[in-house]
C-alpha cells in the first residue's frame, strides 16, 4: 500500500490515511477506498483512470471538471441543501490546484470524496426504473445550457455507421475464420436488413433535425447513488460524458434495464423485452427531460430502444469475428452468444413497437 499512499499523498485531501482498501467491482477503472483517521474529515475514493479505454485522460478529466461544476453551480441557485452528496467533489493536486489527476508510473489516477450513507443498486423494477429514468432525465436538463464544448472521451462510441463499417470490415478479412459459421452468416443477414433503418439518427444528425446534447452515455441503474430513502442523490461514472444524441442514454438504459435476463444468457427462448420497464423508465424520464427535448427526439424514443440491442449485437459479433480482443470471454462461443441475446432482444422489442408509439403519443397529449 506505500505505493497507492505516495499516490494520495500528491492530492490536496483533508485528514490522515489511516487505511486503503478496494472498493467495487468495476470492469475498466481500479477503485479504492482511502478511510481518513478524523471523524470530522471525509474519506475518499482514489481511482486508476483507464487510459487504454479513455485515451485522452486530460480531456475526460476537463470534461469532467466542466459537468461537475455546472450542475453544482444549478444545485445552489435552486438552493438544494447537502450539495455534496447530490455531486460528485474531485480532489486537485497540492502542487497545481486546476489539475485533477496524477501521472504515476504510467498510471493516470485521481481522487473524489466518499459520499457518505448512499447506495448503488443493481436490480431493475418499475419503481428504480422510473426513478433512474427522472434522475438521467434531470442531468441531461441540467446540462443543456453547459457553456462550454465537451470533448469525445470515446471516439465514435454510439456512431451505428461506424459500428456498422467496423464490422464490415471485419467480416471481409475475417481474421480468425469463422464468418462461414452459419449461425453467424444467418446473425449477419438480419443485421444488413436493419442496417439503413438503424443508421437514421446519424442521418437526421447531419441534415440537422437532431442535434447533439450532453449525455452520460452509460446509463444502468448501478450508475447512481441512493439514499437510505431511495431517493436519487446523483449520477456517478462521468467518464463516458460528452455529445451525443439523446438516444444513446435512453435506449443504452433499455437495453440493459428492460431485457429479463442477463445479456449473456444462452437461452434465447427466455430473452424478453420487459414493456412495464419501458413505460416507467420513459415516465420518470420525460418527467425531467420534457422540457428541453424537441418533439422529434420524443417522437423517436422507440427508435432508440430498437437501436442500442442492435449496436450492441453489431459489436458483440464484431469482436466475435475479431477473436475476441475487446470482451472478456468465459468460452469461445461467449461473444456469439452475447450477439445473438441482443438480436433475440431486438425481436422481441419489435413485437412491441406498436404499444411503444402509442405510449409515446399519449405522452406527448399530457
Amino acid at each position: 500500500m506505500n505505493e497507492l499512499n505516495n499516490i494520495v499523498s500528491k492530492f490536496a485531501i483533508r485528514g490522515t490515511v489511516n487505511e486503503i482498501k478496494p472498493l467495487g467491482e468495476g470492469l475498466i477503472n481500479d477503485t479504492y477506498k482511502v478511510l481518513t483517521a478524523e471523524a470530522d474529515q471525509p474519506d475518499y475514493v482514489l481511482q486508476r483512470v483507464n487510459h487504454i479505454v479513455f485515451p485522452d485522460v486530460d480531456m475526460v478529466m476537463r470534461n469532467i471538471a466542466a459537468v461537475t461544476g455546472h450542475i453544482r453551480k444549478k444545485l445552489e441557485e435552486k438552493g438544494e441543501k447537502d450539495i455534496d452528496r447530490k455531486v460528485l467533489t474531485f480532489i486537485p493536486l497540492k502542487e497545481d490546484n486546476t489539475k485533477l489527476y496524477a501521472l504515476v508510473d504510467g498510471k493516470y489516477w485521481r481522487i473524489m470524496v466518499f459520499i457518505p450513507d448512499a447506495i448503488t443498486k443493481q436490480a431493475v423494477n418499475p419503481e428504480s426504473s422510473r426513478a433512474a429514468g427522472k434522475a438521467f432525465g434531470n442531468f441531461q436538463a441540467m446540462l443543456a445550457d453547459i457553456p462550454v464544448q465537451l470533448g469525445e472521451t470515446i471516439k465514435d462510441f454510439h456512431n451505428m455507421e461506424f459500428r456498422l463499417q467496423q464490422l464490415r470490415e471485419v467480416v471481409k478479412a475475417d481474421p480468425v475464420g469463422r464468418v462461414s459459421e452459419p449461425q453467424v452468416q444467418e446473425m449477419l443477414q438480419q443485421i444488413d436488413a436493419r442496417a439503413e433503418e438503424m443508421c437514421k439518427a446519424e442521418r437526421m444528425g447531419r441534415e440537422g433535425t437532431l442535434p447533439k446534447r450532453v449525455c452520460h452515455c452509460d446509463t444502468k441503474v448501478n450508475n447512481m447513488m441512493f439514499d437510505k430513502n431511495d431517493n436519487v442523490l446523483c449520477v456517478i461514472d462521468l467518464d463516458t460524458v460528452m455529445p451525443n444524441f439523446i438516444f444513446s442514454d435512453y435506449g443504452d438504459f433499455l437495453r440493459t434495464g428492460a431485457n429479463v435476463v442477463a445479456e449473456d444468457c444462452p437461452d434465447m427462448d427466455k430473452v424478453q423485452f420487459n414493456v412495464e420497464i419501458f413505460k416507467a423508465f420513459t415516465e420518470g424520464y420525460l418527467s425531467s427531460a420534457a422540457s428541453f427535448l424537441t418533439r422529434v427526439e420524443i417522437e423517436n424514443l422507440p427508435y432508440a430502444v430498437k437501436l442500442f440491442p442492435y449496436m450492441q449485437c453489431v459489436r458483440f459479433l464484431w469482436d466475435y469475428l475479431s477473436g475476441d480482443k475487446y470482451w472478456k470471454c468465459q468460452y469461445p462461443e461467449h461473444n456469439f452468444v452475447r450477439a445473438n441475446n441482443q438480436l433475440h432482444l431486438l425481436l422481441s422489442i419489435e413485437k412491441h413497437e406498436n404499444e411503444m408509439n402509442d405510449f409515446i403519443k399519449k405522452c406527448l397529449c399530457r
